[in-house]
């Protein structure tokens, strides 16, 4: 009896066994598969007809530096989607394409073709805080079109703006951090993607923007172009190269009416930015000058050429101005002579490349019925004006304040019709807000995920009309986290600013319209915090402000009682003419503005709302 009951327990035992045996093998077998949401690309049937976006990819931007990935994109606003074109010129196992916070592989949003050795997949997926990937249990990234051209592979694909998966990426007006990589053997299962291994990058796109058709030139409209002069790009991964053109001689006063930029072909993946600025009027003579904006030696008066004229980032289209008005260029009241800044980005640090990019200018002499003006807005270049270390969101606010739009614009107001939002490394987010009678009225401009690295003058969807009397309050989110003593405000590249530039007409005569605090009152926050930590004999007024940030004992309490004065203080207004003069009137230890009503956030189509029509 106990031989019978041992040999059912060893039968019980080893089928057991070879059960569990089974179902491992099960597991694994399934874990080599594609899950059961993601996309068998062979088995799409294209259905074109039904998703084909309302215009042709008019957006586009080449993603790596050699340019053999490249994104193309369409808004469809009544749909609230986005219609992503993906090109890669040499496909081997597959590619992923995503979106995260800073361009971080972590917490990202992704979407990845991958290849298991004898199948190719889609799905939406997305990486963890370790960079772990995962397919997404809900698939918000509709596959449309997969095929094989001439030129590349080509993917074609949707998401709506949002989704309410806490996974997925709020695509919003703004910067918006593209990530992309390379596959380079097959991937038997998504899970064993290791973001880490593979060969990444970054891009940055305006990814929603103005869907109007372009305007028609006028037949008398004339080119200037504004070029680097054959420049050998350096072989280095940064360069700011500085260049100044003069004006044709006794060139009379015409209307700049649109610009676009000029790259050198086969440089379109590593001409970054570009910008054109005016220089000073009064500055009656400067230098020739071809070299790095950095460089020790250049000429003293390109400090002096800082009115932006044009803006340019990679990915971005031709900008056009209202038909009613136009930037002035030309005339005896404009400088003879303009700068141009271009960015070169070159990663794989290319030798011996040659480039003439540049923007090049259409401008008319039929005059507009305005000139077109821009105004700065937000804080004074100050170190009164600081971000205490270790900050992961710090908050900085300037104003233009009710009593300088009542001085200074006209009965009818100005129209705002683009802006150039500016930082320097530690700024995260800008927003600028229209007030009117102490309730927030509409968002100006807002950008969530800012980058220093990526600034352009970007267009309005609808034109914002400030009335004399309203109030235009301009917000900077900062992070400090990776440094150990305060960031001052300054024009140094580690200090910081808080300005937008607001592109607006009828032109006036308001070119400034910043605030900072009032120096007396951060005089008594220094003696307080200095009185607060034991140390009563302090410095204050001995040395500059720079060095009193820095001498002071910083914790969580004293960025609190910083932050504090910054939102309770005084402020001085700096209601500026052309002339770099104040209007008249009394505009020291002025209030701060009252916001008593704020706006709410937009609510999007999965939460039961739509968004602003903006």
């Amino acid at each position: 009896m106990r031989i019978y009951n041992k040999t059912l327990r060893l039968q019980d035992i080893t089928i057991m066994y070879f059960t569990a045996l089974a179902a491992l093998m099960v597991i694994l077998v399934a874990s080599y598969q594609a899950p059961n949401k993601a996309i068998d690309v062979a088995s799409l049937k294209s259905n074109l007809s039904k998703h084909l976006p309302p215009l042709p990819m008019p957006f586009r931007v080449p993603l790596d530096p050699l340019g053999e990935l490249q994104l193309a994109w369409n808004i469809s606003y009544p749909n609230q989607e986005v219609y992503m074109e993906l090109r890669a010129a040499d496909l081997k196992h597959g590619i992923f394409l995503g979106m995260s916070d800073r361009g971080e592989l972590t917490n990202a949003d992704l979407v990845v073709l991958w290849n298991t050795g004898t199948k190719s997949y889609f799905g939406d997926a997305w990486s963890d805080s370790k960079g772990h990937v995962s397919l997404d249990s809900q698939q918000d990234y509709e596959l449309i079109e997969a095929k094989q051209k001439p030129d590349g592979y080509y993917l074609l694909f949707k998401r709506p703006f949002s989704t309410c998966d806490p996974r997925d990426y709020l695509i919003q007006e703004g910067t918006v951090h593209i990530i992309y990589g390379f596959l380079d053997q097959p991937l038997p299962s998504l899970e064993l993607l290791d973001l880490s291994r593979v060969h990444t990058g970054l891009q940055r796109v305006l990814m929603l923007r103005p869907n109007t058709p372009s305007p028609t030139l006028p037949p008398d409209s004339l080119t200037l172009d504004v070029l680097a002069p054959n420049v050998i790009i350096p072989n280095q991964e940064t360069t700011y190269w500085c260049f100044i053109k003069k004006l044709p001689e006794n060139m009379p006063k015409n209307h700049i009416i649109m610009y676009e930029s000029a790259i050198t072909p086969g440089n379109e993946a590593i001409v970054h930015h570009i910008e054109v600025f005016e220089c000073f009027p009064d500055i009656l003579n400067i230098p020739e000058y071809s070299g790095s904006c950095d460089d020790k030696m250049k000429p003293n008066q390109l400090n002096f050429c800082r009115h932006v004229l044009a803006a340019w980032a990679m990915g971005a289209e031709a900008f056009y101005y209202p038909p009613d008005a136009g930037v002035p260029i030309g005339g005896p009241r404009s400088s003879k002579f303009i700068r141009l800044e271009v960015h070169y980005h070159n990663p794989l640090l290319i030798s011996g490349r040659r480039d003439s990019s540049g923007i090049r200018l259409f401008y008319t002499p039929s005059l507009r019925r305005y000139d077109a003006g821009i105004v700065e807005l937000g804080l004074v270049y100050t170190p009164v004006m600081a971000i205490p270390p270790k900050q992961h969101t710090f908050d900085l606010s300037g104003y233009c304040s009710s009593k300088c739009t009542q001085t200074a614009l006209p009965p009818g107001g100005i129209y705002i019709f683009a802006s150039q939002l500016h930082t320097h490394l530690a700024g995260r987010g800008v927003r600028t807000v229209l007030v009117r009678g102490g309730k927030e009225l509409e968002v100006v401009q807002e950008d969530k995920h800012f980058s220093t690295h990526y600034q352009t003058i970007r267009v309005l969807r609808k034109m914002v009309n400030v009335l004399p009397g309203d109030v235009l309050i301009t917000k900077c989110t900062y992070n400090t986290e990776d440094r150990s003593k305060p960031t001052v405000g300054g024009f140094g590249i580690m200090e910081e600013m808080c300005v937008n530039y607001i592109h607006y007409y009828p032109r006036t005569k308001l070119e400034l319209c910043k605030t900072h605090v009032d120096k007396g009152y951060l005089q008594k926050f220094f003696t307080f915090i200095n009185r607060f930590h034991g140390n009563d004999q302090c410095v204050c007024g001995d040395v500059g402000v720079t060095e009193q940030f820095s001498q002071i004992q910083w914790d969580s309490f004293t960025g609190e009682v910083l932050n504090s004065l910054y939102s309770t203080a005084p402020v001085s207004m700096h209601c500026n003419q052309s002339s770099v003069t104040l209007f008249p009137g009394e505009w020291d230890k002025q209030a701060i503005p009252v916001v008593t009503s704020t706006l709410e956030e937009p609510r999007y189509p999965c939460e039961g709302g739509t968004l602003p029509t903006r």
